[in-house]
Formats: structure tokens, sequence, C-alpha cells
């Protein structure tokens, strides 16, 4: 019998990396965050690379500019943590460094410069329970010290219906579903596609990108088979080198036992130091120790 395919965990961030590199579908992101501006186009979008400060390569969020706004989304989370106010932070220093260099702005003259307006946020996909509106870095990090930094993320729990981000996060939702009854494979992603297509959820994205989206599981999971079975192998290992060191361990403490006995028991009767190393091997100072 075929082993199910196992989907890794963070599939979700996968297709929200895929189903925003297309411009299309940014502007809608765009306008959910903003209705009120009407007037926006694909031609206004810039996309911004996010590279994180402390690792050298980008990571599945996404960041555009637009008008004078810089907008960075931090990747979808199921699981709840504060951290992702330290990593929007990072993402918008090291764009904001991006954007100086693009524009040629030296830094150390008395010249004002205009900056794009940051806005941060995360999507949760997670059960919202009574989580907070934002995630503010003085409350989590500092405990509501004065401090001279300060940042805030905006959760997204939720959104208008039909919307991009409605979709987005429902498709998350179903997928979480599917994924109960079958466990994550390939299977709770096909149930996923289905159910989300017949609802009207990224309809036109999953029928469009639905090779792509098969194909990014496929590549995730081969990726984590290797994982697998270098974790495997290495724990197979640490139970050998364990399993041996017991075995000695143990080895040495029925010997130690048994010498012991037959030193008691031989002194009793009478026999001599001598005569006690010969029958143990042990030597006469650790015998007299026992003694």
């Amino acid at each position: 019998m075929t082993e199910p395919v196992i989907i890794k965990q963070t599939v979700k961030d996968s297709v929200f990396t895929n189903l925003f590199s297309d411009p299309k579908y940014v502007l809608e992101l765009y306008q959910a965050l903003h209705p009120e501006d009407t007037t926006a186009q694909i031609s206004d979008l810039k996309s911004v690379t996010l590279k994180c400060v402390f690792a050298d390569h980008p990571y599945n969020d996404l960041g555009f500019r637009i008008g004078d706004r810089l907008i960075i989304l931090v990747e979808a989370q199921s699981t709840w943590s504060p951290k992702i106010v330290i990593r929007a932070l990072g993402y918008l220093v090291q764009s904001y460094l991006d954007y100086f260099a693009e524009k040629k702005i030296y830094l150390y003259d008395s010249k004002t410069v205009d900056l794009p307006v940051p806005e941060l946020y995360v999507i949760y996909t997670g059960e919202r329970g009574d989580k907070p509106d934002y995630l503010s870095l003085s409350e989590h990090f500092f405990h509501h010290q004065p401090c001279c930094l300060e940042a805030k993320v905006k959760v997204i729990y939720d959104s208008k219906h039909g919307d991009i981000l409605y979709q987005y996060i429902t498709f998350c939702k179903v997928f979480d579903e599917q994924c109960k009854k079958y466990g994550r494979t390939i299977k709770a992603v096909e149930e996923t596609i289905r159910i989300c297509s017949d609802q009207d959820i990224l309809c036109e994205y999953l029928r469009i990108r639905r090779n792509d989206i098969m194909d990014i599981m496929k590549v995730l999971f081969d990726q984590d088979e290797v994982t697998r079975g270098y974790i495997e192998s290495k724990v197979e290992e640490m139970k050998d080198k364990v399993r041996d060191e017991v075995r000695d361990e143990v080895r040495d403490e029925v010997r130690n036992e048994t010498n012991e006995n037959v030193i008691r028991n031989g002194r009793a009767a009478g026999l001599n130091t001598e005569t006690l190393m010969q029958l143990t091997g042990m030597s006469k100072e650790d015998i007299l120790k026992i003694i």
C-alpha cells in the first residue's frame, strides 16, 4: 500500500507567498486594508523584498510600497507569538535602508527626508479567543516601561466577506479542517481546493494555479523527507550510543556487586586477601576498601 504524502505544516505560508506574488492580488489586498482609496492601480505598487536582518535570505512575508505608504504583512500565523513584532520591526528597518539606497539619500547631512509611512500587519488564522487587536513592542517586551522605541502590528483575524483577505483566511481554515479529517496529505489539499472552488473562495487563483499549488506541496514534502530522514538517522545513532552506555553501566554494576559478594563470603569463609585477588581480579586496595 502506498504511503500517503505528508504535507509540510507551513503549507499555508507558501500558498500565501504564491498568491501575493501576483500584483493583481496585492492590489486587492491593499484595497481590503484601505477601502477608502478607490484610485489605486497596479502600476502604483512597488514590491519590497523583505530580508530578515538576522539571516541571509528572504522570508515568506510580503512587503510593498504604494503612494506614501510602506506596508509589511507578516506571514500567516496559526501559532500565536508576540515575536512577530520583532520580525516585522527588523523588516521595517531593512526596508528603510534599502529605500535610502534606492533614492540615494545620504544619512549624514542635515536635510530632512520624507519616508513612506509604515503599516505593520499579521494574518492570524488560529482561534482568536481573547487575543488583542494589536501586538505592541513596549507591551510584550518592555512591560509598558517608558521607552524611545515602539512598534505596533495590527492582527488580522477576519475581513469583509468576499475580499481577498477574507478568502485567504477562509482557505486556511478549510485546509485545517481537511487536515483533521485526512492528515497533512495531498488528499487534504485536493479537498481544500474542491471545497474552496465550490464556495467561490480564491476560485480563479485555485483554478489557474492548481498545478503550482500541488507542486508546492510535493516540493515541501521532499524537503521534509530529507529532513525527517536525517533526524531519524541521528536519533538512531543516539539510541545506539545511549543503549551501549547503559549496557556498560549495568554490566559494571553487576560485576561490582558480584565481586563484593565474593569478597564478603570469601572473607567469612577464611580466605586471605591474595586468594580474593585471584578470584575477583581486583587490586588489594579495592578489596580492603570493601572489607
